[in-house]
């Protein structure tokens, strides 16, 4: 099988094990963005039998990317999820945008929130962000409240783009 493994990295450079997963996790877009390949192939491909096309040191990586959860909640009522008609759903351009989405569609209120993926990928840390950023700011989600313009101030605040955003930025 396939599977993922997390870690968190410290401010000194040690790396902590969080969890191990059965399953790509909802962020395997950014490594797909990173690196070029399809892991939903591959995972596909070893469920059937077959080897690993790559060794792990032939994997290379290249600039930097970002990933924002689009959801369906309002961030000034504490993120309360919504539910509601999407009256209009048109992605952005220019990134990746993971989703199954159609203008006029319910969003019930019974499921979780994501309505979308978005991931953007450039040279730097900082283009990557600007273009999820601006990706955000282009995606059309109307007739349900979204956390869409919170994301973006978010990519766009100081203390993200700089060095020392923690897990307790937000």
């Amino acid at each position: 099988g396939a599977g993922t493994i997390e870690f968190l990295l410290d401010g000194e450079g040690r790396y902590w094990f969080i969890e191990a997963n059965a399953r790509l996790q909802v962020e395997h877009a950014v490594t797909e963005m990173l690196t070029g390949l399809d892991l939903v192939e591959w995972q596909l491909r070893i469920a059937a039998g077959e080897p690993l096309p790559l060794a792990q040191d032939a994997i290379r990586f290249e600039g930097h990317a970002i990933e924002a959860r689009l959801c369906a909640e309002d961030p000034a009522r504490d993120f309360l999820p919504q539910s509601g008609r999407l009256a209009l759903w048109q992605p952005a351009a220019g990134v990746r945008v993971d989703h199954a989405l159609v203008s006029g569609m319910e969003i019930p209120p019974h499921y979780d929130s994501l309505l979308a993926k978005l991931v953007a990928h450039g040279g730097t840390r900082g283009e990557a962000r600007e273009k999820l950023a601006a990706a955000l700011d282009a995606t059309l989600a109307l007739g349900v409240t979204t956390n869409k313009s919170y994301l973006a101030a978010v990519l766009r605040d100081a203390r993200f783009a700089g060095p020392g955003a923690t897990t307790a930025f937000l």
